[in-house]
């Protein structure tokens, strides 16, 4: 066993709500290391939809999902937390009241006060269409994330899906692509009616295709896509022409070994009281996706909420005898010199 890192609080985690957990548990004086399964931090942000504009942040009108995470990084410089990327927790051990001993999967161990579990719905892994042979294209013309737009400039797309992922890059990489098909088994559609307007009013001026069916098979070599077989819903079968497919099939969450860490769950999510959002073992809390109460929204905002009431329970733990006096970072001289802005 390698030497125990040792800290206040370890996040796992680094998706936005465990970044902004990391300011809150700062302004208090509690340091954070944070460990992630993804090789960047961001968490779904970053992986999913790194230039899918966000709308429902307090404050910023239109956000790109790298744009809140660069935003988050900024404003968390202060407190230099430190960050253990491409590993998962794989072991939860209690060694005090609470104290904690955990275990990656590269053999790191972290010895703290205080845990959050901030990993979103687990890891997130895109759910493969039953069509033979597509491992051979996965990764270079069929991909189930978009990560830069730009590399989808003056491609035949194919988009299979009918929900939110499948509408939204439709209508955002429509303006780079040479050409779009989206293709649904049927034709309603799982998301919201206004991308819906936007899409059957591009296919009616015939900027784009619409297409009912389901893909059978894929052409191409080498890994490069060429074409795609549709079955209609008819039972017709036609060929088109495409060498970029974005299937959005939903993602499968694996909560992964959290379910082993003696920490009660519920339908694969934690439940937590909403005082601090602390979980059944005393220590350890749980904020964003990855937990559940009663009237529980599952909004980067709520997070935010979630990981600021956290840290005031979480002071407690690392600093028992220390009183902790509520401040307001606008009037605050010793919060303002923590963020060095005065």
């Amino acid at each position: 066993m390698s030497d125990a890192i040792k800290t206040d609080v370890l996040i796992i985690g680094a998706g936005p709500c465990g970044l902004f957990a990391a300011f809150e548990l700062g302004l208090l004086d509690m340091k954070a290391h944070f460990v992630d399964i993804l090789d960047k931090v961001g968490g779904q942000c970053a992986e999913l939809y790194p230039e899918k504009p966000i709308y429902d942040i307090p404050g910023i009108p239109q956000v790109s999902g790298q744009g809140l995470t660069d935003a988050l990084m900024e404003q968390i410089k202060p407190f230099h937390p430190t960050f253990h990327l491409g590993e998962m927790v794989e072991k939860v051990e209690k060694i005090g009241d609470p104290a904690f001993r955990l275990t990656t999967d590269a053999g790191k161990v972290f010895e703290c006060k205080v845990v959050v579990i901030a990993a979103g719905g687990g890891s997130f892994q895109p759910k493969r269409p039953p069509v033979p042979g597509i491992e051979a294209y996965e990764g270079a013309s069929v991909h189930y994330s978009v990560r830069k737009m730009e590399q989808f400039r003056d491609k035949e797309i194919l988009i299979v899906g009918g929900g939110d992922s499948a509408l939204d890059w439709t209508l955002n990489l429509h303006p780079l692509a040479k050409r779009i098909t989206l293709l649904h088994r049927r034709d309603e559609f799982r998301a919201a009616p206004h991308s819906v307007e936007q899409m059957r009013a591009l296919v009616a001026s015939g900027k784009m295709d619409l297409r009912l069916g389901q893909v059978t098979a894929l052409s191409g070599a080498d890994g490069k896509l060429a074409g795609a077989t549709i079955k209609g819903n008819d039972n017709s079968v036609t060929e088109i022409v495409c060498d970029t497919m974005l299937p959005f099939f939903g993602l499968t969450m694996k909560l992964g070994p959290v379910a082993n860490w003696g920490i009660a769950l519920e339908n694969n999510l934690v439940p937590v009281e909403t005082s601090a959002f602390e979980t059944n073992v005393p220590g350890v809390f749980a904020i964003g996706d990855i937990n559940t109460y009663p009237g529980k929204i599952k909004l980067i905002l709520c997070g935010f909420h979630e990981g600021a009431l956290m840290a005031q329970k979480a002071h407690r733990y690392v600093y028992p005898e220390k009183r902790l006096v509520f401040q307001y970072t606008t009037s605050s001289s010793s919060l303002q010199k923590k963020l060095g802005v005065n």
